[in-house]
């Protein structure tokens, strides 16, 4: 009877654990409600302007190149994005109170990793991209949520007329 007991308390803790990891993000991992400040997820199969931006760090600075982009209004970006850096960056593209929230989030939980529509995270020397279309006029950014990342400048303009 006791061996069943066991095996019967074990078979519960690992469908519970199962059923934990299973049921949302784990702390290294981010979930989206899917609403987006700075816009909607763009489509890869449609045609849409090309922008690189390359990350690194240089002279105790974080970077973006470049730092401003100008689109219009329901354009459709393409963001070619490369790590030249020695580090992970990152690029997440908000409203700057949005990126804000979220970066005293990354602080609590600095290895969160992102793979999200508006942004994503790239070692040294990797490349991704991110499509994108600004349905919303105004003013909006992307930066590096890593700790200490945005405060080194890591930070980008969208201007959307």
């Amino acid at each position: 009877m006791k061996k069943w007991r066991e095996v019967g308390i074990a078979v519960i803790s690992a469908t519970a654990i199962c059923t934990s990891a299973w049921a949302g993000a784990g702390p290294t991992e981010h979930s989206h409600d899917e609403s987006f400040s700075a816009g909607e997820p763009g489509d890869a199969k449609k045609p849409a302007r090309i922008v690189q931006v390359t990350m690194g760090e240089s002279d105790g600075k974080m970077t973006f190149t470049p730092d401003k982009v100008e689109v219009r209004k329901d354009e459709q970006i393409k963001f070619v994005l490369r790590n030249n850096g020695e580090l992970d960056h990152e690029f997440i593209l908000a409203t700057t109170a949005d990126n804000l929230k979220h970066a005293e989030a990354m602080k609590k939980n600095p290895d969160m990793e992102h793979d999200d529509p508006n942004g994503t995270r790239l070692a040294p020397k990797k490349t991704g991209e991110i499509v994108w279309k600004f349905t919303k006029r105004g003013t909006f950014e992307y930066s590096c949520l890593i700790p200490g990342h945005r405060e080194a400048g890591m930070i980008g303009t969208v201007v959307v007329k």
